[in-house]
């Protein structure tokens, strides 16, 4: 123990990551901080394109199920509402109206959010409509693995070797991540991933994050750490973010369609194009509007930025990815 009362014996990285971002005073959870866009910028806070692309896979999704009287919204991860907030902005109004928005969030609800929003500390059972996950999973804490044994860490982010994986952990790594070396074990993803599916009765979960495959596996694993807009080491005393690449391949279940970012949103109709030039001589302001819109789209849509996250699309008793559908 140190002269606050804090632990200072390593333990595994799951319980380590656990504590850090959503312990007393973690990273998540502490009150009155700027929440995730004060320290990292994703896809929700880059542009409204995205909640907008968003919107439009919700009323393909209400389509699907035959526009029914209640179309659950549940935003995994929530952070502070932003997309689920977005969502609803940029629905048509007599869809809005029979959308059930949730925001599911470890941390309390902000001020100020839409009264419409539900704040919830998990995804409701029985969810008709589009479960969506942005950059959630990579925050589902997870154990690291080295040659066999499980990595162990101290409050100050220094390692040492523990002991030898268990039968699950090691199933998984053989399976999923094979070989030598360093690896993330992120059996704890598929399982949480499942949980959030297994409350959609009919409809899709979309899970969005940075992610690797079994044939392209970092050889030394993503773990790392997050601190205002800077990328910095992962360390897991509640003053940054710490997080690693998802496996989603392993988290894929029977239907499901793994796209890349590029792909979903080029299908939900955002693109990075420039305006005709044309339109700089007809409607100069239009223009000037036009060619901000593309170059948000662009960011979203970039091959080696945004654009390389993977979508899960997990079909509930729907058509796998309704994307293409009118």
């Amino acid at each position: 123990m140190n002269t606050q009362g804090e632990c200072t014996t390593p333990v595994r990285w799951r319980s380590a990551m656990e504590a850090a971002l959503y312990g007393p005073g973690g990273f998540y959870v502490r009150p009155g901080g700027p929440g995730p866009a004060g320290h990292f910028r994703t896809s929700v806070h880059a542009s409204g394109l995205y909640a907008g692309a968003v919107a439009r896979l919700l009323l393909r999704v209400d389509a699907e199920l035959g526009h029914p009287a209640g179309l659950d919204l549940v935003d995994m991860g929530a952070g502070r509402g932003e997309l689920v907030a977005g969502v609803l902005a940029a629905l048509p109004p007599e869809v809005a109206a029979r959308v059930r928005p949730y925001a599911v969030e470890r941390a309390e609800r902000p001020e100020g959010l839409d009264p419409r929003i539900r704040w919830a500390a998990a995804a409701p059972v029985g969810t008709t409509g589009l479960l969506f996950a942005n950059e959630w999973l990579d925050n589902v804490p997870l154990e690291v693995a080295e040659d066999g044994r499980y990595v162990l860490v101290a409050p100050d982010g220094t390692e040492s070797p523990g002991g030898p994986l268990d039968d699950a952990d090691r199933a998984w790594l053989e399976r999923w991540w094979p070989g030598p070396g360093r690896a993330e074990v992120g059996r704890a993803r598929d399982e949480a991933w499942a949980a959030a599916v297994a409350t959609v009765e009919r409809g899709l979960a979309v899970a969005v994050d940075y992610a690797h495959t079994r044939e392209a596996r970092p050889p030394y694993g993503t773990l790392t750490g997050f601190r205002a807009g800077r990328e910095v080491p992962p360390v897991p005393d509640g003053s940054c973010d710490v997080t690693a690449h998802v496996a989603l391949d392993a988290c894929a279940g029977p239907g499901a369609a793994l796209l890349t970012q590029r792909e979903a949103l080029t299908a939900l109709g955002v693109s990075g194009a420039r305006p005709p030039l044309a339109l700089a001589g007809t409607d100069p302001a239009a223009y000037v509007r036009a060619l901000a819109s593309a170059g948000e789209a662009a960011e979203l849509t970039a091959r080696g930025g945004l654009g390389a996250f993977g979508w899960l699309c997990q079909p509930v008793g729907i058509r796998a990815w309704p994307g293409e559908t009118a």
